[in-house]
């Protein structure tokens, strides 16, 4: 919640003066909200940063004279805190951009509308996107421009597949830092306790776990690497994913997290046999199902409605895994603004599947995990760092790493 008779200052960083307009325009409605300045490159936005100290930067990727990503490895560099979103193309080149954005240390991304009929539509468009961002980043602390400090905490970078990419601290896949795995400071909120006042759960009806399904949004590319990563390549049992976003994007980061990791990771596509040791991530703009079909579990695809104004849907798969593996479920909800996932992990909870979740401090955003935490469904709030530990023994048969435990 922002904090009363609080505005949220927003800097605006583009070469082009309608697209600058644009953003202006479409944060112009939120009363919580203040376009503050605008740089035509990022060495005018450096020393706007400077003079104007804004709570938030939008940032395109291609600008003359200092481009996108060199501004956001500067500023990074000077101020690890400030929140970061980019603007995108959705084309493979925007895709690849963006991807080295996140990996760079961008908070977040939104991607410009393309074909779009009209000024009306297109401010529109950016104004849906944008905002709820702005809000998940800064609604709840005010953005402090404090000294970039080293990344807090490292791990292994385990397995066989040992070819990275790019460089920089990140809240999106860390394809650049070879053993270092952790969140930087750049976007952490401060900690919190888990929940003390949530209903009373029974624990998971089997030791037994024959699926993990993980759920993220904000800053899941970056938690959902932490935890890829650190997994052997034996691991006995599939991992079907749920991360929000667009069509190229899933295919891309898919690719490169196969380079980066002992499993094998594919963008699902339907009828595809789900096996054991394979990471299946959802494709942008399709649900992504799991269905038994004879002896075997399949995925299916399918362009239903979206929930929680998503496709792909976190709920849509929890639910899908809940009706075809029941309790031998393990279902993971990492960092991510809104509620997806919630619904569906309720009906988790009720087949006897056993629910963990990212806690708040290693969280870019509690909004996902915060919301299945806060409804008592979680057995289990755990750092990202432990997250990978307590699915490796779990899966193992064992009853996981020491945690931090929701229920008392």
């Amino acid at each position: 919640m922002l904090e009363a008779g609080r505005v949220i200052s927003v800097l605006v960083v583009d070469d082009s003066v309608v697209v600058r307009r644009l953003i202006t325009d479409a944060l112009s409605d939120d009363p919580e909200i203040r376009v503050v300045g605008t740089a035509p490159n990022g060495k005018v936005a450096l020393t706007k940063i400077e003079q104007l100290r804004p709570d938030l930067v939008t940032l395109d990727i291609e600008m003359p004279i200092m481009d996108g990503l060199e501004t956001l490895r500067a500023i990074r560099a000077l101020y690890a805190r400030l929140p970061v979103i980019m603007f995108s193309t959705l084309t493979a080149a925007g895709a690849t951009a963006t991807l080295d954005a996140l990996s760079a240390g961008a908070s977040d991304y939104v991607t410009k509308p393309a074909n779009v009929g009209s000024v009306a539509e297109s401010i529109r468009s950016v104004r849906e996107q944008i905002i709820p961002r702005i809000h998940a980043l800064c609604g709840g602390r005010r953005s402090t421009l404090a000294p970039a400090r080293p990344p807090i905490g490292t791990g292994p970078n385990i397995g066989p597949k040992t070819r990275v990419f790019g460089a920089g601290t990140a809240v999106a896949p860390p394809l650049a830092r070879p053993g270092g795995n952790a969140l930087p400071t750049a976007t952490r909120p401060p900690a919190t306790a888990p929940p003390t006042s949530a209903p009373v759960r029974t624990a998971p009806r089997s030791d037994r776990v024959e699926v993990v399904t993980i759920g993220c949004s904000t800053g899941g590319p970056d938690a959902l690497t932490t935890v890829v990563r650190a997994l052997p390549a034996n691991l006995p049992v599939p991992v079907v994913v749920v991360q929000h976003m667009p069509p190229v994007f899933t295919k891309m980061f898919a690719d490169r997290l196969d380079r980066t990791a002992a499993l094998t990771v594919v963008e699902a596509t339907g009828d595809m046999a789900v096996r054991p040791g394979t990471v299946y991530i959802a494709p942008g703009d399709f649900h992504l199902e799991v269905h038994r079909r004879g002896t075997e579990v399949i995925t299916k695809l399918n362009t239903g409605p979206p929930e929680n104004f998503c496709r792909p849907a976190v709920d849509v798969l929890f639910r899908s895994v809940a009706k075809t593996y029941g309790g031998a479920t393990l279902a993971i909800i990492l960092t991510g603004m809104g509620q997806d996932g919630k619904r569906g992990a309720e009906q988790l909870r009720t087949a006897g599947a056993e629910i963990v979740v990212q806690d708040e401090a290693t969280s870019v955003v509690w909004g996902m995990p915060g919301a299945v935490a806060t409804a008592g469904l979680a057995h289990t709030v755990l750092p990202l760092g432990e997250i990978a530990h307590h699915l490796i023994s779990r899966t193992a048969g064992g009853r996981g790493a020491k945690s931090m435990e929701v229920t008392r």
